[in-house]
């Protein structure tokens, strides 16, 4: 008799996974509380796989041998409880398809930088000749990637979210971009626990595995002085000279792999600020280890353009330029987007606070910001954080009426940057819809 899967969550993950699941043999349901969108359902009637939404039906769900519970459900979840409380067990689906495939895999998590470094390691990989795939907590899910087949090598970006329900995946080059709080709403407010939750991508690799990581964040440096670690070492700095890994010197990457040494000169690079010279040094390791040549990871490196919502220049309209960074989802984010900013700015932010702490934006802001526009249904922490600091503070009830205030407020030479430092949920679907709204309404000004 075949093996129940249930899938709780309809989207990306969840159906990729119930596909995947029913391809291998299992009886599959998928059930969300909300409502699964059409192209997905879509999806499951193709493939005959039974299916509920608008609440879940716990007869249906507590009779599984197998949940995969997608990443955006927590664990708190009162359906999530009951199969706890049965001892169903309730994996990721990294978990569920890392046991399908015996590729290669790269992944890649962090508090920031995560989606960038991703994009720009499996397009040197793909430069350089390797059959590759990118997805994970960007585009495609992991389950859809490896039910297609075909790929010798995955680059994932691993949310914490995703990391908490893996037991056994381990990838055999793990990357951490940096640490900074985000999310603390889904780990009680507890910092440590965030941290935890990030580096569980390495807890199940081998002495054959590698872990490259920011040598300059302290909280990843005090993590590592409290807990051995079984993978190689591969730390990126722009502080310091390290043994092996990547360092910044005479306005170059020092790449050092196996004792040989190879530079790389960033002057060209296609993404600048100091960020993504880290982005770009995490991204030249996993490929210099995989065998990619020099020449390719520099060119490469030069061609790369960014990814959407983080920090895309939309329009120049009288002499302001419009940037979307609706990527920015915490306050880290968004001090790198103000810190990049050369011209005074009139700042857009707001959405879901999932415990911002603003002190660390005061002085850029009180440095470069002439005005805020908030949107969000509570802006009451971003009014007492920056209220006394900017002459102009606005309240805005949409993204177009956001940036019809930020077009009268803008003048010759200023920049127009959103940027939000907060989830999106609150008006609009998800970062991707608030930052095609933003660039909507910029381009019908």
């Amino acid at each position: 008799m075949s093996k129940r899967l249930v899938v709780l969550g309809g989207g990306e993950s969840g159906v990729g996974t119930a596909v995947l699941g029913k391809h291998k043999g299992f009886e599959v349901f998928v059930s969300d509380f909300g409502s699964i969108k059409e192209k997905y359902k879509q999806v499951l009637i193709h493939n005959e796989i039974d299916w509920e939404d608008g609440g879940h039906t716990d007869a249906y769900i507590l009779n599984a041998d197998v949940v995969m519970k997608s990443p955006g459900i927590p664990d708190t979840a009162p359906i999530v409880k009951s199969l706890m409380e049965k001892g169903v067990e309730v994996i990721s689906e990294i978990e569920f398809a890392a046991t399908y495939t015996n590729a290669l895999v790269v992944g890649i998590t962090g508090s920031n930088g995560k989606t960038t470094t991703a994009s720009l390691t499996y397009q040197v990989l793909k430069d350089g000749g390797l059959n590759v795939a990118l997805g994970g907590n960007i585009g495609k899910s992991f389950a859809g990637l490896v039910d297609e087949g075909g790929h010798e090598h995955y680059v994932l970006e691993l949310s914490s979210f995703q990391l908490d329900g893996i037991e056994a995946f381990a990838p055999h080059i793990a990357v951490l971009t940096n640490l900074s709080p985000d999310h603390l709403d889904r780990y009680e407010y507890k910092y440590e626990n965030y941290i935890e939750s990030k580096f569980r991508i390495i807890m199940n690799q081998s002495e054959a595995d590698y872990f490259i990581y920011d040598g300059d964040d302290e909280e990843i440096a005090r993590w590592l002085q409290k807990n051995p670690i079984k993978p190689k070492k591969m730390p990126f700095s722009l502080l310091r000279e390290v043994e092996e890994g990547a360092y910044l010197k005479n306005q170059e990457i020092i790449l050092t792999i196996n004792n040989k040494q190879h530079a790389m000169p960033i002057a060209n690079l296609g993404l600048q600020g100091q960020h993504n010279i880290k982005n770009a040094m995490a991204a030249s390791t996993v490929a210099k280890l995989l065998g990619i040549r020099k020449e390719t990871i520099r060119q490469s490196l030069e061609d790369f353009q960014g990814v959407e919502h983080r920090l895309e220049k939309v329009l120049k309209i009288n002499n302001v330029m419009y940037v979307n960074d609706s990527k920015a989802t915490n306050v880290n984010a968004t001090f790198y987007a103000l810190d990049s900013m050369q011209t005074p700015t009139v700042w857009i932010v707001g959405g879901v606070d999932k415990g911002n702490d603003y002190t660390e934006l005061l002085q850029l802001v009180n440095e470069k910001v002439k005005a805020i526009i908030c949107v969000g249904m509570d802006n009451e922490k971003i009014v007492n954080n920056f209220g006394n600091i900017v002459d102009v503070m606005v309240e805005a009830h949409s993204m177009s009426d956001a940036v019809r205030v930020a077009y009268r407020l803008a003048e010759r030479g200023d920049c127009v940057l959103l940027s939000p430092a907060c989830a999106s949920f609150d008006l609009f679907e998800n970062y991707e819809d608030r930052g095609r709204q933003f660039k909507e309404a910029v381009r019908n000004l």
